[in-house]
């Protein structure tokens, strides 16, 4: 008798990475991908909808790290396709790809909020903080340099008006510092301050 064998290889197979959501500026975790066939070699292609978060249109092999990139006003998605191949013998077998998101959020921010002058007994402006971006949510805490006006030395959200206090013989001006916080798919992702100041004179 004569034998010889046919081998038979699996498709080539990939497990779902995990997505990702991180803000502009900071690192996304690497991406390691891992299969269950065995006795072969394995190796992955794919393809990102999305080159502007700041990883390539298409690479082969694990996904490094890298600071994602996010110069606009709502959050981006991006798509990333892989795709695995199993060879073994020689021959290369194609899998079903996975699909995996890496989305990546803008800094929150916030607009200018206007200075303020007033008198001793004047009302201040309910000060109302403003965003251009959009589909998350933007929420605002702040802090003021000068308590003895009559608003608390910290404090989230809007500003509601009230009555300017200033017993003294000198302007007082109270620097208030806002940040804004951006969140959107459970990220939270702080941006750049803002300073505007509320000066009271004295009667």
């Amino acid at each position: 008798p004569l034998t010889f064998t046919i081998t038979v290889n699996p498709l080539g197979q990939v497990n779902d990475p995990t997505d990702q959501v991180v803000c502009a500026g900071s690192a996304t975790t690497a991406v390691v991908f891992g299969t269950t066939n065995s006795g072969g070699t394995t190796t992955y292609n794919w393809t990102n909808s999305d080159a502007t978060i700041g990883l390539a249109a298409s690479g082969s092999g694990n996904i490094a790290s890298f600071t994602a990139v996010n110069g606009g006003t709502a959050p981006v998605t991006a798509t990333i396709t892989v795709t695995p191949r199993f060879t073994n013998g020689g021959i290369p077998c194609d899998g079903t790809p996975e699909t995996f998101t890496i989305i990546v959020n803008p800094q929150g921010q916030v607009n200018d909020p206007s200075d303020q002058v007033l008198c001793n007994g004047g009302t201040v402006a309910a000060i109302n903080f403003t965003t251009n971006n959009t589909i998350g949510t933007t929420t605002y805490s702040w802090t003021n340099t000068a308590t003895g006006i009559g608003l608390a030395a910290s404090g989230t959200g809007n500003i509601a008006s009230f009555t300017a206090s200033n017993i003294t013989t000198a302007p007082i001006v109270a620097t208030i510092t806002v940040t804004p916080h951006f969140e959107h798919e459970g990220k939270i992702c702080d941006g750049p301050t803002q300073t505007f100041t509320i000066t009271f004179k004295p009667t």
